[in-house]
């Protein structure tokens, strides 16, 4: 991948505790390109949001950035703080939350809300500033933009107000979106259209987009790449359409074994066994093991390799597809 628009190399985030050091994120490395939509999928408590945050500066203290580098178009931007990550947010990054109603102010009207943003970032006069909310509006399916813009958000319905914070995170012309599980709280037909509108927007604005979710349908639909989370490290990367029809880590074949398509035909889904471990709990060797059918004394031994030391695509000592007895 040639100039991606973000870069995170080696990413590493610690909460320091009274009873020692947490990661939620781990030596974790992707690129992202403009145009394109990388989804980031896991359990709860993978470590996907955590990376996004980490990404744009919004890791609540004690969390840190421990090491490792975040660069956006070939700059690094993991240090900054105060003004200068202010400027860069909006500007460069734009941020979709979950739920629109705790990224809305309550108290102005959605118009005024663009407008602020676009004026804070965009050289241009007030006048100019509300044609471009309008658009924006127009732009992300709001019916008579015109007349909603001085619309407060509990004038709207959940995936009209979804739209707006999409309108908002893309109206200053951002070069990178973090949507952290925008669609989660959606019905089912709104969160294909919402899932719709964030590729087209990507497309023609040729946008970069860190798509976290836990839905594998909605990355199958959305995202040009996927990369697989687990206990705060990468488990899988790679084209979504090589990642969903031939797994090489057995945590991906596992989610997506329990999927209902895959489960066709019996009378409960298929599972993955056991849980996910706790950050304070994490088994020797690799954190999949206890759960894995294909783990091996290496893999209680040693921690699970990194994707550029294995396969090149998933960050297992026996990956499916490969003899287990080459890779030993």
């Amino acid at each position: 991948m040639s100039n991606p628009v973000l870069s995170v190399r080696d990413l590493v985030v610690e909460i320091p505790t009274r009873n020692g050091i947490l990661r939620p994120v781990d030596n974790v490395s992707y690129d992202i390109a403009a145009g394109e939509i990388l989804g980031v999928v896991g359990e709860s408590g993978a470590g996907k949001s955590m990376t996004g945050n980490a990404v744009i500066g919004l890791l609540d203290p004690p969390a840190r950035i421990a090491s490792g580098e975040v660069l956006l178009d070939g700059k690094p931007i993991q240090g900054l703080k105060g003004e200068a990550l202010r400027r860069l947010r909006g500007k460069k990054m734009g941020m979709i939350f979950q739920d629109p109603l705790t990224s809305l102010n309550p108290l102005l009207t959605v118009g005024e809300q663009l407008e602020e943003t676009i004026l804070e970032h965009l050289p241009i006069s007030a006048a100019e500033a509300r044609k471009r909310a309008v658009e924006a509006l127009e732009e992300v399916g709001i019916p008579a933009a015109a007349q909603r813009i001085g619309s407060y958000p509990h004038e709207f319905s959940g995936g009209m107000r979804q739209r707006v914070v999409i309108a908002l995170a893309l109206c200053a012309e951002p070069d990178l979106v973090i949507a952290d599980e925008p669609t989660t709280a959606l019905d089912v037909s709104v969160q294909a259209q919402i899932v719709a509108l964030l590729k087209r927007l990507c497309r023609e604005r040729g946008v970069a987009v860190m798509l976290v979710t836990h839905d594998m349908g909605v990355i199958a639909e959305a995202a040009d790449r996927v990369a697989v989370m687990y206990a705060g490290r990468l488990a899988e990367l790679g084209p979504v359409r090589d990642v969903l029809t031939n797994a090489r880590h057995p945590y991906t074949a596992g989610l997506m074994g329990s999927t209902p398509l895959a489960s066709q035909g019996q009378r409960r889904l298929r599972q993955i066994p056991g849980a996910m471990p706790r950050l304070g709990a994490l088994p020797q060797g690799c954190a999949f093991h206890p759960r894995c059918d294909r783990a091996e004394d290496r893999c209680r031994a040693e921690p699970g390799p990194t994707i550029s030391a294995c396969d090149g695509r998933a960050a297992c000592w026996f990956p499916l597809g490969y003899p287990q007895e080459a890779t030993g």
